[in-house]
């Protein structure tokens, strides 16, 4: 299947999905939305109210300043493919819970193969903690390393930097380094590299 068709796949699975208890309190799934052939991809952590409404990933208010942010690299939403690591809103906006996101990895895990972009941005501590467990985010955001042939750029999430304000200029900075970062991705092998675990040991391309 081409990479297209295996994301509406995908996004029709997630639709009807039953893995999880979050289906009995959806409106609408959100599997996520972007080009199949996305350089970039980025990760957050889980629907909220207006893209449980809309079935679509970050359209409240994290979603506009995600779209800022964009622009300030002179990228668009367009060009970028987006999802979360749970594919339903969690009641309240409460974190995801380990059962769900275990639940969802796998249409996540196809999502990223489908498009095997150059560049995995992760927004949010959940996101994070697929690529780099027992690393707290504050440690490593905007720092990029290499896995599984591929670069991984933690980021806080934007709605952490509209409820703490000092955090708007962190997540401005971090993404000022993407341009870069995606130019000399196309340096890095295939091959597959384990994630560091001391953050010490995570390199900035």
């Amino acid at each position: 299947m081409n990479p297209e068709g295996e994301l509406e796949a995908i996004a029709a699975e997630v639709a009807v999905c039953t893995k999880c208890k979050l289906h009995h309190s959806r409106k609408h799934a959100v599997p996520g939305e972007g080009p199949a052939n996305a350089d970039l991809v980025f990760i957050g952590e889980g629907p909220g109210f207006h893209e449980n409404e809309q079935g679509r990933p970050f359209v409240g208010a994290a979603g506009r300043f995600l779209e800022e942010l964009l622009a300030s690299i002179d990228m668009s939403r367009e060009q970028v493919f987006i999802c979360n690591v749970i594919k339903c809103r969690p009641p309240g906006n409460r974190d995801p819970q380990t059962d769900e996101i275990q639940a969802c990895a796998k249409y996540l895990d196809r999502q990223v193969r489908a498009i095997n972009p150059n560049v995995i941005v992760t927004l949010g501590r959940f996101s994070m903690a697929r690529y780099f467990p027992n690393v707290r985010i504050s440690a490593i955001h905007g720092k990029a390393s290499v896995v599984m042939g591929r670069l991984v750029v933690p980021m806080y999430h934007p709605a952490a930097a509209l409820h703490q304000p000092s955090l708007r200029r962190v997540v401005e900075e971090d993404f000022a380094l993407l341009p870069e970062l995606i130019a000399r991705s196309q340096q890095i092998s295939s091959s597959e590299v384990e994630p560091p675990t001391d953050p010490e040991q995570l390199s900035l391309f």
